[in-house]
């Protein structure tokens, strides 16, 4: 369906909100008259969707550097366009298998008969996406809906609007708006309390609390994405310049806008002037200055002034704030901040207190992995935990004395780009998963069927009133062989 009423005298474009409304209905009456869509028309869907970004993939990170006013194509095609065209191709080629029905034991008091699960589309599944990562986060939670025979309808962030408007562009172009559909405008508010079949969250957890609120309302099941403090560890026995030079490589990705980007960082007591002597030379050797094309710029007026604010309060209340770069340690005009780092924060400073979001690593030092421990568990669950250690008891402590939603062991934020494995969030981080036969199943509805025989029924049936000494004996067994 277009955009534009064929049915208003008029023909005046519709409203984001009617627009809203109609597509929705589209894609509920299709869900529900042709429940089951083909592998080869989920297949199609993926392939349409691989192509529509290989085929725009420079109006992409033109539209996406312009909301964020400075970003580089390159760590767009990195962070955004590899991770969705492998995770297209990954389903296609999986989607057979994961769509098969799975037999299930049946109870010896039931043989004959048979049981088995299909995996059944939910129907139609909103998503509400940020503007950090604008493009995958927008797609990435399709692919797996699209997988399962589900029909999408997303809503891009309100700094994401150009790139928002050419999607809308690009996806009306070649898919029929009963499958997938981007609209731009939409309200929040509305979106999240449509009765959706299931919808997809990725933001803050104060909006997330909001979101699932308001789907409640519907009994909509949700996927909640919510970020948080990801600690980072460095263990004794690990190379402290080998750490440097793989951790900053993910935190300052983005300018640090990543919901999984490594939070605040724990180096051994003695090794805080190692760390910072190797990220200052890797991450000097990275950005020549704060105004380099390859830094980039922080999404908005409101975030850069959190993110000054915050130097500022760490400086003012004793911690060591330290630019990586040389030069100025900041650009408002482009606004741009150079990557810092602020060694020995308290806990009272705003940079501990909440999710960074920005190029800003607070560095703890520890005595012993038991303060780390405590440390971490005291505080709500994270997204991610990232370790540094060759040491395998060490590995095993802090992964099974500590709980959150994924862990990277040598390196951070890696474990989001495996097609195989979930991606998802745990207590205060988040709910469900998306990514691999996890997203399939996420958004789909393991529909149990069981199929009686007629010699299983014939025994079933001698337990019917009225109760006596046959049902007595029944039973009786039942019971003593536990079946």
């Amino acid at each position: 369906m277009s955009k534009y009423s064929n049915n208003q005298q008029n023909q005046l474009p519709m409203t984001p909100s009617e627009r809203l409304q109609a597509t929705y209905k589209k894609q509920y009456d299709a869900s529900r008259q042709h429940a089951y869509p083909t592998i080869q028309e989920r297949k199609d869907n993926l392939e349409k969707l691989a192509q529509l970004l290989e085929n725009n993939q420079q109006r992409i990170c033109d539209a996406i550097n312009q909301d964020f006013g400075g970003r580089s194509a390159n760590e767009t095609k990195l962070l955004e366009l590899t991770p969705l065209l492998g995770s297209v191709t990954y389903a296609k080629k999986r989607l057979k298998k994961w769509a098969k029905p799975q037999r299930r034991h049946v109870g010896l008091a039931f043989k004959g008969a048979s049981n088995q699960l299909i995996p059944q589309p939910k129907g139609v599944v909103g998503v509400v996406t940020p503007w950090n990562y604008p493009l995958f986060l927008a797609l990435s939670p399709c692919v797996s809906a699209l997988a399962a025979g589900n029909r999408c309808i997303v809503k891009m962030a309100a700094n994401s609007q150009n790139l928002c408007r050419l999607i809308d562009e690009l996806v009306s172009a070649v898919f029929d708006d009963t499958t997938l559909a981007v609209i731009p405008g939409t309200s929040a508010r509305e979106f999240s309390s449509m009765p959706w079949d299931h919808m997809v969250f990725t933001g803050s957890a104060a909006t997330g609390k909001v979101v699932m609120e308001a789907a409640s309302k519907n009994l909509t099941p949700v996927t909640l994405e919510l970020g948080g403090k990801s600690p980072t560890i460095i263990a004794p026995d690990f190379d402290i310049a080998t750490a440097a030079e793989r951790m900053t490589f993910t935190k300052f990705l983005n300018a640090g806008q990543t919901c999984v980007a490594p939070d605040y960082l724990f180096v051994p007591e003695g090794k805080v002037e190692e760390f910072v002597k190797h990220a200052k030379a890797i991450v000097g050797s990275r950005y020549d200055s704060v105004n380099n094309n390859d830094l980039t710029a922080i999404i908005d007026e409101a975030a850069f002034n959190r993110l000054t604010t915050t130097l500022d309060d760490a400086k003012a209340k004793g911690a060591e704030v330290i630019n990586l770069l040389n030069g100025d340690d900041r650009n408002s005009k482009a606004q741009k901040i150079a990557p810092h780092v602020i060694v020995n924060p308290s806990d009272d400073m705003i940079v501990m207190q909440d999710e960074i979001f920005g190029p800003l690593l607070p560095i703890k030092t520890y005595k012993s992995l038991d303060e780390v421990v405590n440390y971490v568990n005291e505080r709500e669950r994270p997204l991610a935990l990232y370790m540094f250690t060759n040491n395998k008891a060490t590995q095993n402590d802090l992964l099974f004395r500590t709980l959150s939603g994924g862990v990277c062991i040598n390196d951070s934020m890696f474990h989001v780009a495996q097609h195989d494995m979930p991606f998802g969030g745990i207590g205060n981080s988040g709910m469900g998963h998306y990514h691999g036969i996890e997203g399939f199943k996420e958004f789909s509805k393991l529909r149990p069927v069981f199929k009686q025989s007629s010699m299983t029924s014939k025994i079933i049936l001698m337990l019917a009133p009225p109760y006596g000494s046959l049902f007595k004996n029944v039973t009786d067994l039942m019971l003593k062989f536990r079946l």
